[in-house]
């Protein structure tokens, strides 16, 4: 199928080059994002798919104009379609599938390094002792062992995550208006929003960003968090009011901040910014926190990922050539809330 695929770095090319070997669609690569200016609608014309990954934007303004040009189908690359104008598309007969599960184990696993590093401060122990300080001054961490952790979301990025913890003897939360009988089973106990905050030690986001759960960590929710509490986020960056957090650092009621996702973060990340001045002060002001860290939007990223990414990502177009179920669609009459 012939398909413009959009944001590619050298890593997305190479895996979908690999895997295309099984397929034999045509692609054509842009190092350049689907905005919402309309330099992207001139470089998506006279393809009948495009495929797009979490910082593109497909608007009413890019569908209405590529629809009558041939678009017939969205590939997401990722799980997330927040960045689709998910109504105009079924309106015009635009499909939309997704990889709804690549390797949750990966992000999963990224959480917990994030709780690790912040918690063990591994990263101030690397750098101290490559300058020579092997002092143990201001280095304290907590048995993560016994801890109380809250998990916001428990699809199976969530149940992996959760899977962890209980494997390093904590007591696990969660959140999902979808409650999970296999987790239940395994010792998870579900909670109320309310509830999850206050008791945990930790609190996790493995939940989708809709209208429900924009900033769903708000000046409100992060009150209600234990002093001293540990916050993690490798879902979506809209799940938290980037100015509240600041103020609850700032104020100290909030002990440890762990993003891998950021509320702006298609001005920054996937980029090589080292040798510009970054005018996002917010991202700034966030990284001068002696007690975050950021990474960006790393999560995801391993082999094993990358991999499954590029074959479901070209199985899907590969069923929608030829007339099968879509299995990774996504519809708007499902996700509106």
């Amino acid at each position: 199928m012939k398909t413009a695929v959009f944001s590619t770095q050298p890593y997305d090319r190479s895996f979908f080059e690999a895997e295309n070997l099984h397929f034999g669609h045509e692609l054509t690569f842009f190092e350049s994002r689907m905005k919402s200016q309309p330099e992207g609608i001139a470089l998506a014309e006279g393809y009948p798919a495009i495929c797009v990954f979490v910082n593109d934007k497909v608007t009413d303004f890019h569908l209405r104009h590529l629809a009558p040009a041939g678009l017939k189908l969205i590939a997401l690359r990722c799980a997330g379609f927040n960045n689709v104008d998910l109504k105009t598309a079924q309106e015009l007969g635009i499909r939309v599938v997704r990889v709804p599960a690549y390797s949750p184990h990966a992000v999963a696993e990224h959480a917990l390094a994030l709780i690790m590093t912040l918690n063990r401060k591994t990263h101030k122990a690397y750098n101290r002792v490559r300058e020579g300080n092997f002092s143990l001054v201001r280095m304290e961490g907590f048995d993560v062992f016994g801890k109380t952790v809250g998990v916001i979301g428990t699809g199976k990025i969530g149940q992996a995550f959760c899977q962890i913890m209980l494997g390093m003897g904590c007591s696990v939360l969660a959140y999902d208006t979808y409650p999970s009988e296999e987790m239940t089973a395994k010792g998870v106990v579900y909670v109320s929003k309310e509830e999850l905050f206050s008791r945990s030690d930790i609190v996790s986001l493995h939940c989708p960003l809709t209208p429900e759960t924009h900033h769903i960590m708000n000046k409100s929710s992060l009150a209600l968090m234990k002093p001293g509490a540990m916050l993690i986020n490798t879902s979506r960056g809209g799940l938290v009011d980037t100015q509240a957090v600041i103020e609850t650092l700032k104020h100290g009621h909030l002990g440890y901040l762990g993003l891998d996702v950021y509320e702006q973060e298609e001005k920054l990340f996937f980029r090589d910014l080292s040798e510009t001045v970054i005018e996002d002060d917010t991202i700034a002001r966030l990284m001068s926190f002696p007690n975050v860290i950021v990474t960006a939007h790393q999560a995801f990223f391993t082999r094993n990922a990358l991999t499954q990414i590029a074959h479901t990502t070209l199985q899907n177009m590969a069923d929608f050539e030829a007339g099968k179920a879509l299995v990774n669609e996504v519809k708007w009459e499902n996700v509106k809330g």
